[in-house]
């Protein structure tokens, strides 16, 4: 208030040039009073100074707009001008509303008997206007029949009802309404008729009903009827949409919309206004709300017939159009159905698009799944063929074999990723529905998961398993090929996969206690692959044994030359042993642990006697050669050899390397050659060709073992045997022995 009050005053006061209340001689008076020489110089200086500076501001301000000042000036001027005119055509205008009222007030006093005269008049010219009309009804009623114009002759009529109410009971009117009423019948009946005539359109449909309605037709009848009519009229569109098979699913979706959905959604917005919005006092008090279950189960019988006829259609193109057209035509669909749902208020539309798309999502997802296992066993067959093909040289066959594993391993690779990148589409986001929202649709997601790259991972666990079954006759390189290849699946594409499948389709793989692991699928493919692995070894072993104890079962080992060299046999056991090295260390690289051998290893390989020492440990091996002829006769030796010496187990699995594999091979055909041995009798020439035999493939088999004393136990164990089951124990030399074996 304080400031308020401040404000006032100083806009008041006399002593402020910027008001209106400023008094130069009191202002003048104070400054001599109150402030010195020099400040009332000052003062002087300062208000010189505002002074030129506001005639500056004028002059530029009147410079500025000299134009503008001009311009008034005409326009004044041009103005005065003009009200001079104006105000003589105001006086003119004046005069002549003066003559007007007078004119007016004569008139008026002149009809003013009249009046009322004029008003009865006027209102006899109307009621015999409504009587003209009257009377011509008939006439015009019939006319619009004729011409087909049943809205306006329904019209016509329901305007005379409300005359012939009112005099009716005159006999005059009385035979109009008479013959009014008798072409209104034919006209409801005639309506009826078309009503109930098939391949009439939902629009038609309805402006008839309404028609039939204003007629005073009973409304529970009439909505009946529409409902019957109208599902004639779409049962004939669900027809004609099933010969449309020639037409793509976008053709075939936009043909539906603008046909069925388009009649459909007119009759349901047609029934809900005439029966459900509208109350018939002639009608049950639950007419309503029947009307409404009733237009309700209408809507989802015939929602449920057009749905499945797009399912039916969705199923036959999977797999065979274009994936993304397809879902183009359904989200169209499905966005047509939400907007039916925002029109159709207080109905409850069942069935959706989504349930349409989640079981086309499943079929593609079973079509792919077929598709990758026809492609893999395509791919195996390719494998086999190549295999059957390729010639038998080990350098290239081993070249050879991990360009078929590479092939194999990509192309299944590339296939799983291109499948998963096709079925990605349905969870694009400019689709206007959403899947992986729906309860049926995350498990549809997670089947992708599941159902297709787990279902197809254990598909191909159990095929290459079914290789490894020894009645099955597989090709040992093919066993190789298969168990390579579930190796690198373990070690990389299983990881890849699962990986790429939770990146993709944004599931949470870890914390899952439904979905399956990433273990559990490398554990059961490194499995498979040592069954495969495992089966190759039984399988090449096989035939190593197969060749050993033919060459010991086909010989007459009582009437044996005395050995002059080695057996072919076991030059071919050697070779053969060579191969499938050389094949298996181009899949297999050497253990960084498995060490080859020494080159002082090398050279015991060279001398009779099978004893060696290595670093400060001694290896212990049995020295048939150095035993004379009566120490032979005494069992005790390999006796006691058995008892110091450690069990070899033949059928364990192997390692996934070279040195292992390899081993495994040499362990079963020794084990074969020994029990071949054992149930043979031999003469001195017998076994000492068994004795060369022995040294021999003790002096080649040692490079491909890690374990070098495995060999000389079961070589041991061989010519053991044989010195058993010899009628006459007697060994060659040594010398001669080396010498036999070096000359091969």
């Amino acid at each position: 208030m304080q400031r308020i009050m401040d404000h006032i005053e100083t806009k008041h006061s006399p002593y402020d040039m910027d008001t209106t209340a400023f008094d130069s001689e009191v202002y003048l008076e104070k400054l001599l009073k109150d402030y010195s020489l020099k400040q009332i110089m000052d003062t002087e200086a300062a208000v010189v100074k505002d002074t030129q500076t506001l005639h500056s501001d004028m002059q530029t301000l009147v410079y500025e707009n000299y134009n503008k000042f001009i311009s008034a000036t005409d326009t004044i001027r041009k103005m005065k001008n003009d009200f001079k005119q104006m105000e003589s055509d105001m006086n003119l205008l004046k005069e002549k509303m003066g003559t007007i009222t007078n004119f007016s007030e004569q008139i008026t006093g002149t009809l003013q008997g009249t009046r009322s005269q004029l008003c009865k008049l006027s209102e006899k010219h109307s009621l015999l206007k409504r009587l003209q009309f009257l009377s011509s009804l008939p006439a015009k009623l019939k006319e619009h029949i004729e011409e087909q114009n049943y809205v306006q002759c329904v019209q016509d009529y329901v305007h005379a009802k409300k005359v012939f109410e009112q005099y009716g009971q005159q006999p005059s009117f009385d035979g109009i309404r008479k013959d009014c009423d008798i072409i209104m019948a034919d006209l409801k009946q005639k309506l009826r008729a078309e009503f109930h005539m098939s391949g009439k359109t939902a629009e038609t449909l309805t402006k008839m009903g309404d028609l039939l309605l204003q007629l005073d037709e009973k409304p529970s009848d009439m909505a009946a009827e529409m409902l019957v009519c109208a599902s004639k009229r779409l049962h004939e569109q669900i027809v004609m949409l099933q010969d449309q098979t020639e037409r793509d699913m976008i053709e075939f979706v936009d043909l539906g919309i603008d046909g069925f959905l388009r009649d459909l959604t007119l009759v349901v917005t047609a029934y809900y206004d005439m029966f459900v919005a509208k109350h018939y006092d002639g009608e049950r008090d639950d007419f309503q709300e029947v009307a409404l279950k009733e237009l309700n189960s209408f809507l989802n019988e015939n929602i449920d017939k057009y749905m499945t006829l797009v399912q039916d259609r969705v199923e036959s193109d999977i797999g065979l159009g274009d994936t993304h057209i397809m879902l183009r035509a359904l989200d169209r669909l499905h966005r047509r159905l939400l907007a039916m749902r925002n029109i159709c208020c207080g109905l409850e539309i069942q069935r959706n698009t989504v349930d349409i798309i989640i079981s086309a999502a499943h079929q593609l997802m079973q079509t792919h799944s077929k598709a990758l296992k026809d492609h893999f066993a395509d791919s195996l067959s390719s494998v086999r063929l190549s295999l059957v093909s390729t010639k038998s040289d080990a350098v290239v066959s081993g070249v050879h074999l991990n360009d078929l594993i590479t092939n194999l391993y990509v192309t299944l690779m590339e296939k799983v990723r291109g499948v998963l990148q096709d079925l990605l589409i349905f969870l694009q986001t400019d689709w206007s529905f959403n899947i992986k929202c729906d309860y049926k649709g995350a498990l549809c997601v997670e089947g992708i998961r599941e159902t297709l790259l787990i279902g197809f991972l254990h598909h191909i666990s159990k095929v290459m398993n079914s290789f490894g079954d020894l009645s099955t006759s597989s090709l040992p390189n093919l066993l190789l090929v298969l168990s390579k290849t579930c190796l690198e699946m373990e070690q990389n594409g299983i990881h890849v996969l699962i990986s790429l499948v939770d990146d993709l389709y944004e599931i949470d793989s870890e914390n899952s206690t439904t979905l399956t692991h990433e273990t559990e699928i490398c554990a059961e493919m490194r499995e498979t692959a040592q069954n495969l692995l495992d089966t190759y070894v039984r399988l090449q072993g096989s035939n190593i044994s197969q060749m050993l104890r033919k060459s010991v079962e086909t010989r007459d080992w009582l009437n044996c030359l005395e050995p002059r060299t080695v057996r072919a046999v076991m030059k071919r056991v050697v070779e053969e042993m060579s191969s499938i090295e050389t094949v298996v260390a181009s899949l297999y690289e050497q253990q960084p642990h498995q060490n080859e051998r020494t080159t002082a290893s090398s050279d015991s390989s060279r001398k009779t006697h099978f004893s060696n020492l290595t670093g400060s440990k001694q290896q212990f091996r049995s020295n048939w050669s150095n035993y004379t002829p009566s120490q032979l006769e005494s069992s005790y030796v390999s006796n006691i050899h058995r008892l110091f010496s450690e069990r070899v187990d033949i059928f364990t699995s192997v390692d996934f390397s070279k040195v292992s594999i390899v081993t495994g091979i040499i362990k079963i055909g020794l084990k074969t050659l020994l029990e071949c041995v054992r149930v043979r009798t031999f003469s001195k020439f017998g076994l000492q060709q068994i004795q060369v035999d022995t040294h021999y493939l003790q002096m080649n088999l040692w490079r491909f073992v890690k374990d070098e004393n495995l060999i000389n136990y079961l070589l041991d164990e061989i010519l053991g045997s044989a010195v058993h089951r010899c009628l006459e124990s007697t060994l060659m030399e040594p010398n001669a022995v080396e010498i036999i074996c070096e000359r091969g």
